[in-house]
């Protein structure tokens, strides 16, 4: 008796916890692009933060006003480059989305031109096709369509701009929030895997930032000189997409190749050169310099993290795929492997040279 009445209970315990889990999962869906405006403003706000902490060794101003100088450094770097660049780009821009059908066409024409190219284009499916599968097969089309309408994009940027600048402006409260959420003997611990995630995220987000540069001048110069039509506007996408590793750079080669083709078909191999020699000397000189100073992510688990993103939620996904792997892989490190396994082998870098200092709960010191 007493053995039927134990298993009750333990049975009684699996539906309760498999029911919860059932619960926290259907919550975790319907919030998941609530969380994603959430993390980007923090990524926006860590890059903020850390600007501002270096500022801060130059000048006496208030924590607010360094980032405050940020941002107006920023906008003003902005209005200047839509002065200057806008319109340049908007018309290349539209030559860009009449070229390409174009080139599509001849690249086409011409590999219908040879027996195998018939043969071969027989038997892959229409591009068109392809894409209305994808956007039907979308398991969180929901997600996806969160930025889909300019209304919508503009109300989100709005919304992560101004949690930016709370979350910039008084980066201490809302880290001692979290650490109050802790026992206290664990709030210093916790305070060091927020430090941790926090130098990760703006050094990763530095590197990209200067990646993006790089990438965007050197391709636009290179593509200048070989002739190539619309560098400029292929320069900046190329500089943009470099934001998403592995993916980013295949995809903003594909319209470069296209209007090249449409040119000389020789051309288009000297383009495809030119991406492949800029990703070579990104990687031997930019990537280094953002590894030593945060958390190591492999290809092939960036990849696979991503495309599990890109399914769930689209571009989006896609885009703040490697910055959330990177903060997992900080959580995993330190709270499994080191505080549970006691495994303290080192994959994340020291916090020498760390630039910021997220502020322990006075709770905790007293203690």
């Amino acid at each position: 008796m007493a053995d039927e009445k134990s298993f009750a209970q333990r049975a009684l315990i699996v539906v309760v916890l498999a029911i919860t889990a059932i619960l926290l999962l259907t919550l975790f869906y319907y919030v998941f692009d609530i969380l994603l405006i959430i993390f980007m403003a923090v990524l926006v706000a860590v890059f903020l933060r850390g600007s501002a902490t270096f500022l801060a060794k130059y000048t006496k101003m208030s924590e607010g006003l360094q980032v405050g100088l940020i941002v107006l450094v920023l906008l003003i770097v902005g209005i200047i480059g839509l002065i200057f660049l806008a319109p340049d780009v908007f018309r290349q821009l539209d030559e860009l989305g009449e070229g390409i059908p174009t080139s599509i066409a001849k690249l086409k024409a011409s590999i219908e031109a040879y027996p195998q190219g018939i043969a071969i284009l027989s038997k892959i499916p229409d591009p068109a096709a392809i894409w209305e599968r994808v956007v039907a097969s979308g398991a969180l089309k929901r997600v996806a369509g969160m930025f889909s309408s300019t209304l919508g994009a503009v109300g989100n940027l709005f919304v992560i701009l101004m949690l930016a600048g709370y979350f910039a402006g008084t980066p201490g409260y809302y880290s001692q929030g979290i650490q109050r959420l802790f026992p206290i003997a664990k709030r210093e611990r916790v305070r060091e895997i927020l430090e941790t995630i926090y130098n990760s995220l703006f050094f990763w987000l530095m590197g990209k930032t200067a990646s993006m540069i790089f990438i965007g001048i050197l391709t636009f110069v290179l593509l200048w000189l070989l002739g190539v039509p619309l560098a400029l506007v292929l320069g900046l996408i190329a500089g943009l997409l470099s934001f998403i590793p592995n993916f980013g750079p295949i995809i903003a080669a594909i319209p470069a190749v296209l209007i090249a083709f449409v040119k000389d078909p020789w051309l288009a191999v000297w383009v495809i050169g030119v991406y492949i020699f800029v990703q070579f000397v990104e990687s031997w000189v930019v990537t280094p310099f953002i590894e030593k100073r945060t958390v190591e992510l492999e290809p092939g688990l960036t990849m696979m993290f991503q495309l599990v993103m890109a399914l769930l939620v689209g571009t989006v996904g896609l885009v703040v795929a490697t910055p959330i792997l990177a903060v997992i892989v900080v959580l995993v490190q330190m709270v499994y492997v080191e505080d549970i396994l006691g495994d303290r082998s080192e994959i994340i870098p020291s916090e020498k040279d760390m630039p910021l200092d997220v502020q322990p709960d006075e709770t905790a010191s007293e203690a």
